[in-house]
């Protein structure tokens, strides 16, 4: 019961801090990760100790496969090249860099200084969806960026298992390097397969509250199966949702898909509004005290100066090299590539990591406390500036996206004026005269429904009805029944009659 009434007293406390990020136009991470070490400090508070394989699977699958399944395979091969630069490259710089740090500074050994470093260096997909939803972005960046969040985390969580596995006394180098090896091709395999097997047995749940249930069991099932095995959770998530976006379109209503992503931006929110409000809370976690805690403090502040340093510098070398050594595709330009290096913000991915550091591993304590202090300094310092600095570098906004929306609209509009071609009746003539009208808005880059007289005619009637509805039902003239029915009804003629922009819900 404790539990329970912390989360929603938790859930509650998000609930202004949103209103008030928003209003600020702060990043809601960073303002609910600040506002958990706060809570932290209070006397009253709570211990909340997160299962670290739980946290994992219960915060991070849901957010790879929200993110994932908006992510095509052909984004992957296209932007391979920086990908491998950010997903794999900068995560081993970046590990190795603050290994040697540990090394140099506390005389760690490396196996530990290693795991440490795979620890922080990888950013948060759930912060980097997050931040990036808000700021505009030139659109391949943004696709580099949230293709990057996707696979760094295996990566590093590989490293990170290869160093704990050479600390540990159970685990042999004999039994560790296959396994190692087998992991990332482990994980997509297992996360294409399930994905076949979920579209086989999927197809009688479609448009059912059951089908929208196995979405979770699926997602969750995919994650714990991938660990069982062995194999990386994270890649087979990402193959799962990769494979389903390209299958699941074709046998799901409408009404299904509208129920699906509303119950699955809800969630997936929720549960990232409870994870970083619980990365702040972790700051109780240590326990180290007096002239410990204030050492172990100031290598946590070079670890994040290293972390941050590391990864610009690392970005702008890239770009400058893929500059000499261009080829016929496009180079990011520097504020390009300094918005890509400053974009590191880490999140959950790190504080599991750390927390599921056995008890006995050396050094525990200011490994954790070098990873808190990694995640909230990248979400208070890079999450309140990364606005501004894009801001500061003025990117011309990039039409690409609305091009390629009116153009593929009047495609389908054509499509549809030549089904109707010579079709006989009063009908199909007025529904041609419609089509033709809005491919004349949609050529000049406007929806047809933004300028559509009798589509705002439509959402004025609607709107008498809903007034007419209302008063139906105050009076007691129907019951609540009838009256949720028809809410329905004027609920999807209103969307039907509405540019899809309006009404849009915020993230915050």
């Amino acid at each position: 019961m404790i539990l329970f009434e912390s989360t929603l007293t938790l859930l509650l406390v998000a609930i202004v801090l949103l209103q008030l990020a928003r209003k600020l136009s702060v990043p809601y991470p960073t303002m609910l990760a600040l506002a958990g070490v706060i809570v932290a400090a209070l006397p009253w508070t709570p211990d909340f100790a997160i299962e670290p394989h739980v946290a994992l699977a219960l915060f991070i699958s849901p957010a790879l496969l929200d993110a994932g399944y908006d992510l095509p395979p052909r984004t992957l091969r296209r932007d391979w090249v920086p990908l491998l630069a950010l997903a794999a490259a900068a995560v081993v710089v970046t590990t190795f860099a603050v290994a040697w740090l540990g090394v140099a500074w506390i005389g760690l050994q490396w196996p530990v200084a290693i795991a440490l470093g795979a620890i922080v260096a990888p950013p948060d997909a759930a912060a980097a969806s997050a931040m990036l939803s808000r700021l505009d972005l030139p659109r391949r960046t943004v696709a580099v960026l949230k293709g990057e969040s996707l696979l760094n985390d295996a990566v590093a969580l590989l490293l990170f298992g290869a160093a704990v596995g050479v600390v540990s006394p159970e685990v042999t180098l004999r039994q560790l390097v296959p396994q190692l090896a087998l992991a990332a091709p482990g994980g997509v395999v297992v996360g294409v397969v399930i994905a076949k097997l979920y579209e086989l047995g999927s197809k009688p749940l479609s448009g059912t509250l059951g089908g929208t249930l196995a979405e979770f069991v699926s997602t969750f099932g995919v994650w714990l199966l991938a660990e069982r095995l062995h194999v990386s959770p994270v890649l087979a998530v990402v193959a799962y949702a990769m494979v389903l976006a390209k299958v699941v379109p074709d046998h799901q209503s409408a009404r299904a898909r509208v129920h699906s992503y509303a119950v699955w931006e809800a969630v997936v929110f929720t549960l990232n509004v409870l994870a970083f409000m619980l990365v702040g809370l972790q700051a109780r976690a240590t326990r180290l005290r007096g002239t410990e805690l204030v050492e172990a403090l100031t290598f946590a502040a070079a670890v994040l100066l290293v972390v941050i340093v590391v990864r610009v510098a690392w970005v702008m070398l890239y770009n400058r090299v893929r500059y000499i050594f261009r080829g016929k595709g496009p180079v990011s330009t520097a504020a390009q590539g300094l918005v890509v290096g400053w974009c590191g913000m880490r999140g959950l991915v790190t504080l599991a990591a750390a927390l599921a550091l056995p008890e006995a591993f050396p050094h525990r304590d200011l490994v954790l406390l070098s990873a808190l202090g990694v995640v909230l300094g990248t979400l208070i310092l890079q999450g309140l500036t990364l606005g501004p600095l894009v801001r500061l570098l003025k990117f011309g906004k990039d039409e690409s996206f609305d091009e390629e929306l009116s153009t593929t609209r009047v495609t389908l509009l054509d499509t549809a004026l030549a089904e109707l071609k010579g079709r006989p009746g009063e009908a199909a003539r007025r529904l041609a005269e419609t089509y033709r009208m809005e491919r004349a808005v949609s050529a000049k880059g406007e929806h047809p429904r933004e300028v559509s007289e009798i589509d705002g005619l439509r959402r004025e009637i609607v709107a008498k009805k809903r007034e007419r509805l209302a008063a139906l039902r105050h009076a007691g003239t129907i019951e609540d029944d009838i009256f949720h029915a028809l809410e329905q009804e004027l609920d999807f003629a209103e969307l039907a009659s509405s540019p899809p922009t309006e009404g849009e819900i915020l993230e915050e």
